[in-house]
């Protein structure tokens, strides 16, 4: 006695697959942007240009869905023209309500990360990736000695190097190999030294001081 399906019975129940060159329906209209913008922000804030490119791929990929639908090409370019006007209106509107706020998603990014142990030139970098200019996130980012030598302890905790080393663990090598990581992760040669030449008990006091900020 068989106790499982046979070929034909479990080929049977599959989904038929997906017709690809199915009509995707008309493009988006303002109204189903604005409720993707809103669910979108719903989940976390945004900057203006991540706002922009998460509208820009719905809208991607309605065109790529009619175009295999052999839909008109100049009708569909007309209609993704249109919906990125939409786009542009929505985002301005938002930001305008203060739905969407470079300056305060990059402050609010910009305490969280050097908290976790990320750099200033980290945070530079994920916040430029966000599309955040310049001059907002020179704002945004602590500037100051003591914050940058706050993150690099913090990261020397998570990479159990420095204070946060294991015993039998500060040969010359290894000092070397940790000052090469924290290089890398874009602190400067300054602030490497002084983090990992920092006893533990104060190496302490100064995160605590760090995540009170």
């Amino acid at each position: 006695m068989t106790t499982g399906w046979s070929g034909a019975a479990k080929k049977a129940a599959r989904p038929p697959p997906r017709d690809r060159s199915a009509d995707p329906g008309p493009a988006p209209s303002r109204d189903v942007l604005h409720e993707a913008a809103l669910s979108y922000l719903a989940r976390g804030s945004a900057t203006a240009a991540t706002l922009t490119r998460v509208l820009d791929r719905k809208v991607a990929l309605w065109a790529r869905k009619a175009a295999r639908a052999a839909r008109d090409p100049e009708l569909v370019a007309v209609s993704v023209s249109a919906c990125r006007e939409s786009i542009e209106a929505i985002v301005a509107r938002f930001r305008e309500v203060g739905l969407v706020d470079d300056a305060a998603y990059a402050e609010s990014r910009a305490r969280s990360l050097s908290r976790a142990g990320r750099s200033r030139r980290a945070i530079s970098a994920h916040l430029a990736a966000k599309g955040v200019d310049d001059e907002t996130a020179r704002r945004a980012i602590p500037n100051d000695a003591g914050s940058e030598l706050a993150a690099a302890l913090a990261f020397a905790r998570k990479r159990r190097i420095g204070p946060y080393a294991r015993e039998g663990t500060t040969d010359r090598q290894t000092k070397q190999k940790a000052i090469a990581m924290m290089a890398r992760a874009g602190f400067d040669w300054s602030t490497c030294e002084r983090a990992l030449a920092m006893e533990r008990e104060e190496a302490d006091e100064r995160l605590h001081e760090h995540l009170r900020y």
